[in-house]
């Protein structure tokens, strides 16, 4: 598999996110900018961990409901375990899906095919943009007629209003089958208003076009779907586990999952 050369001369999100995740995929601007952020943002690192763990009690409740198939957009950098991991462990047959368009995530794509033996793992080269590509290239490997979990995991907030983020959402929906689940998480600018446009600002002048949402903008990305409770919410209160690390913190990221009727 060949990529696209690598920029290490400005910040990139996907290096930061690994940074706060205390991954070794950064690059010194890379860690000088999430240092920046983090500098009036700390629950940044926060919500970086509890994102991630969000994602595999997410993929685990649906894989445990007998949800096999998963179509995974904006895979970002591996990191332990991986949304195949988590769901094969349920069901060694399920068949993942991941969709990225970063140098950085196709180099360490290699990571990311190792299925079990029953299961398929397969990676598509595309952008959130380009719906229509990404359905084509997953109907190679899922089967659109049986249900299928969309996991849009930390990624709209990297997709600003010019980009018809609602649209997009709608797009990748559509040819799902009754019984599909959207699972998607967001970073918010409510409890901190002042600090999150500081962090937009420093992504998008990196050439990133960042954008943080409310609740109710994030919640509108569920309309006409019937949402698993508790509904959207901060991540730390979307089934919490029982020795949840982060309960008492104020984590500035809404959560949900959802069923297409």
């Amino acid at each position: 598999m060949t990529s696209k050369p690598i920029d290490t001369s400005r910040p990139h999100p996907a290096r930061m996110y690994d940074y706060y995740l205390g991954g070794k995929d950064s690059c010194p601007v890379d860690k000088e900018a999430a240092e920046r952020v983090m500098s009036f943002l700390p629950a940044v690192r926060t919500a970086a961990r509890t994102n991630r763990s969000f994602m595999n009690r997410a993929a685990r409740l649906l894989a445990e409901r007998g949800v096999t198939q998963f179509l995974d957009i904006g895979t970002g950098i591996p990191t332990e375990p991986n949304l195949h991991q988590v769901v094969q462990a349920v069901n060694p047959r399920a068949r993942v899906v991941y969709v990225d368009n970063d140098p950085i995530v196709l180099r360490h794509a290699e990571a990311l095919l190792r299925s079990t033996p029953e299961g398929v793992t397969k990676y598509i080269e595309a952008d959130v943009r380009e719906p229509e590509k990404i359905i084509e290239s997953a109907k190679e490997i899922l089967d659109f007629e049986e249900p299928v979990a969309l996991s849009l995991v930390a990624l709209l907030h990297f997709v600003s209003d010019e980009y018809r983020p609602y649209e997009l959402v709608d797009n990748l929906l559509a040819p799902l089958s009754s019984g599909s689940f959207l699972m998607l998480s967001h970073v918010t600018g409510d409890f901190d208003p002042a600090g999150w446009a500081k962090a937009v600002d420093i992504y998008r002048k990196s050439g990133v076009p960042a954008q943080v949402r409310s609740r109710d903008e994030v919640a509108r990305f569920f309309a006409g779907l019937d949402l698993i409770d508790p509904g959207v919410q901060v991540v730390t209160d979307w089934h919490p586990e029982p020795d949840q690390e982060f309960a008492d913190e104020q984590v500035p990221l809404y959560v949900g999952v959802a069923r297409k009727p």
